[in-house]
């Protein structure tokens, strides 16, 4: 066996919309660069798999869905260790790092990764790292950075402590783990990880751009100057830049004819029962002059066999907003390409692994139908996808700014300007005209359209065959980043459905006064 074969570790991943599988993937990415092999799995592969077994280290990134539980992903892998019959050594031999994922604004912060935490402690094993809990409310990225930048040096010393453990006798290896520090390096790993130094000079595996070279002359109005979306200030605007790696391309996308039928929105629906049902009633519950606006549907579900309880959620699929997906198909310079059909595949040798068909993307469907139901191009860019946009931009100031913005030393501009901003990938291509990004990169980059989920005001008792809900009409202000006002994705659609029924003109009136709607969510 070669010397300087890479030490290998299991890397699992649980997760929800995806967050927690990018996550993993940026690990296993940056494990090469640092002489290790990360064996990365879904967790609900378990027969690739066996922790029973397992005697490297074991590196797990899960998300909390719901009102606190783990993924869909993590439920049989979280029942089986949820056992009562395991003894409390099932795992003794165990040594795990944990990353959480979790919002903050939910009261079960977390509660995915710290249920799993928890488990694995009660079972005997033991941590190798301190587990990170990422806050999706003010930044996974104030967590989720530091704690990969540490990660290597955990896991070398965790190869270090077994190495010599390999090489002592079981009296000695017990009385070397007890003595040896343990690998925490003190990050105190929550949202207060605010008051992390991004300054550090660690260069870690990513990328490091020189300092960027300034006029001395243009210094002072510089400093004068506040930062924005599209401008720098220092230190960031002369700093040497540690950036992600560029994140390999898998998709390729062929254009076809334009003859043919789109699948049926509902077709994209994996999981639960869809109905499709007709809007009854509106009624808007403010004033005109309301700082909110909120509003009122009732539903006619007598044909369906839809049943629930007062309180109960649903969720409402919607599709992202007209404008916005011909103002994309523009600036994409694909505005004559809208109606084809086109084939999305696997690109042939990509260099990312587990690569595999993106399951919101239909076998066979118009552009315009992926960009209307199945991409949410409202998503807020992380930074991977702001690394791959460098690629497509000509304009070298641009270029730069990106570059700062998805870097290390630029971690509170993408706090300040993109993530609490709600900038969008549409306000990005507005403010960076020079960047044109290609369509294969937006399908690999873009998450899935989500359903948004209401809850039901209306008792099925009292009201049989309807379903009645309540919500306010989600604004987004003009800003400085961002300078077109917009509605919410789903509450903004929906208002716009039920205008006539809001407003109806005279000669939508029937003969008896009332409004006949035909619209169907």
């Amino acid at each position: 066996m070669c010397c300087d074969l890479k030490r290998r570790f299991l890397l699992l991943y649980a997760t929800q919309k995806g967050q927690a599988k990018a996550i993993a993937e940026e690990i296993w990415q940056q494990a090469g660069a640092h002489g290790l092999e990360a064996d990365m799995h879904c967790i609900s592969e378990m027969d690739k798999y066996n922790l029973e077994t397992e005697k490297d280290p074991v590196v797990i990134v899960i998300s909390t869905t719901g009102t606190g539980d783990p993924p869909d992903t993590a439920r049989k892998f979280v029942k089986k260790i949820q056992d009562t019959t395991l003894p409390p050594d099932h795992f003794a031999h165990l040594q795990y790092g944990l990353l959480g994922l979790g919002d903050s604004e939910y009261t079960f912060f977390c509660n995915g990764g710290k249920t799993v935490d928890r488990r694995l402690q009660e079972l005997g094993a033991q941590h190798f790292y301190n587990t990170g809990l990422a806050d999706d409310c003010v930044g996974l990225e104030l967590v989720v950075d530091p704690w990969i930048d540490g990660l290597w040096l955990a896991l070398k010393e965790a190869f270090r402590l077994q190495k010599e453990k390999e090489d002592m006798s079981s009296d000695a290896v017990a009385n070397s783990l007890s003595a040896a520090p343990h690998i925490g390096h003190d990050l105190s790993l929550n949202s207060e990880v605010q008051n992390l130094k991004l300054e550090d000079e660690r260069v870690g595996t990513s990328n490091v751009l020189p300092e960027k070279q300034v006029d001395v002359h243009l210094v002072a109005s510089a400093r004068d100057t506040e930062p924005s979306l599209t401008h720098s200030v220092p230190p960031v605007s002369q700093s040497a830049l540690n950036i992600p790696a560029l994140p390999p391309e898998y998709i390729e996308v062929h254009f076809q004819d334009t003859h043919g039928e789109n699948p049926h929105p509902a077709s994209l629906i994996s999981e639960g029962t869809t109905f499709e049902v007709p809007v009854k009633k509106a009624v808007q519950l403010t004033r005109g002059d309301a700082i909110k606006t909120a509003l009122l549907l009732e539903l006619d579900t007598a044909d369906t066999v839809f049943d629930y309880q007062p309180g109960d959620a649903f969720c409402v699929q919607c599709p992202n907003n007209v404008s916005e997906v011909e103002e994309l198909l523009c600036i994409l310079g694909l505005s004559e390409k809208g109606e084809h059909f086109v084939c999305v595949k696997v690109k042939q040798g990509t260099k990312k692994k587990g690569a595999a068909h993106p399951q919101h993307i239909p076998e066979r469907s118009t552009l315009k139908f992926i960009l209307t139901w199945c991409l949410e191009i409202r998503a807020i860019p992380k930074k991977a996808f702001l690394r791959a946009l460098v690629e497509c931009t000509s304009d070298g100031g641009e270029k730069r700014r990106l570059q700062e913005l998805c870097s290390r030393q630029g971690a509170s501009d993408y706090t300040c300007f993109i993530r609490d901003s709600n900038v969008c990938l549409l306000d990005l291509l507005r403010a960076f005209p020079s960047c044109k990004p290609s369509l294969n990169l937006l399908i690999e980059h873009l998450p899935k359209l989500q359903a948004r989920s209401y809850s039901v005001s209306s008792s099925n008792l009292y009201q049989p065959g309807k379903l009645c809900f309540v919500f306010n009409i989600v604004e987004f202000p003009a800003c400085p980043d961002r300078p077109v006002s917009r509605k919410g994705v789903c509450t903004g659609w929906l208002a716009e459905l039920v205008a006539p029924l809001l407003h109806p003109s005279k000669n939508t009136q029937g003969t008896k006064g009332g409004y006949s709607s035909t619209e169907k969510v």
